[in-house]
């Protein structure tokens, strides 16, 4: 039993003090994406899944469509990973995940469903060595579009070796069978039941806990840019108060 003069503080939930030093920035002049870029090639490089190239880049005709939203996630000021969020309805199916398991999604999206897919996570190397927090960190943003969207499932493609993290972190579940995708061998499917587990989920990650206005702030755009999806966004908060 630690005496009075030895009290051990509680430790922080995961991510929650790394939280206030970060910022995600959503990309969109030329130098942002182009950082993101390169930061994705060397992430891939140093997996082992895209072949060294002279661009140094990677990139690809997803990352300017209107549906999608590219995030720079910065510590202190310093690029240190990356996601990209698609919003699938049925007027607007842009993504990966539509162009491999259109058979799994699209009736499903013919009946009006929502789906977030998250896509193009990538660490910069170095630093996420440093912060272990990074990838709960980053697929946060996921959890926030879902939020934000009223969608039905936050999707995610990810390698079969991957699988059991996201099940067991993020309780997404296989879809479907794996199928070939370029450069990867194989990809699965993964949903998260959003409105049905969230409280499961943000019970043991309170991190990814949200404002309305944080939500907003990332995802509403101005009008001379704007996407306006035909979607319900008037679920409650669950977060903090707007």
């Amino acid at each position: 039993m630690e005496s009075g003069g030895n009290v051990r503080p509680s430790p922080a939930p995961l991510g929650t003090e790394l939280l206030n030093r970060l910022d995600y920035r959503l990309a969109e002049s030329a130098a942002e994406k182009d950082a993101i870029y390169q930061m994705r090639y060397q992430a891939y490089l140093h997996a082992g899944l895209t072949a060294p190239s002279d661009s140094g880049r990677v990139s690809d005709e997803f990352d300017d469509a209107s549906n999608t939203w590219t995030f720079g996630v910065y510590i202190d000021g310093e690029l240190c990973s990356s996601l990209r969020i698609h919003l699938l309805t049925s007027e607007s199916r842009a993504a990966f995940s539509t162009q491999y398991y259109g058979d799994i999604l699209n009736p499903r999206l013919d009946r009006g469903e929502v789906f977030i897919d998250s896509g193009r996570f990538v660490a910069a190397p170095k630093i996420s060595q440093r912060y272990p927090e990074i990838p709960y960190l980053t697929v946060r943003l996921s959890f926030l579009a879902c939020e934000h969207f009223n969608a039905n499932l936050g999707l995610a493609m990810v390698h079969p070796d991957h699988v059991p993290f996201y099940r067991r972190v993020f309780l997404q579940k296989p879809m479907a069978e794996p199928r070939p995708y370029p450069g990867w061998g194989t990809v699965v499917l993964t949903a998260c039941d959003t409105r049905n587990d969230w409280q499961k989920i943000v019970t043991r990650f309170p991190v990814l806990r949200s404002s309305a206005f944080e939500r907003r702030m990332l995802f509403e755009r101005p009008v001379q840019r704007a996407f306006v999806p035909s979607v319900v966004t008037t679920r409650p908060s669950i977060g903090t108060a707007a």
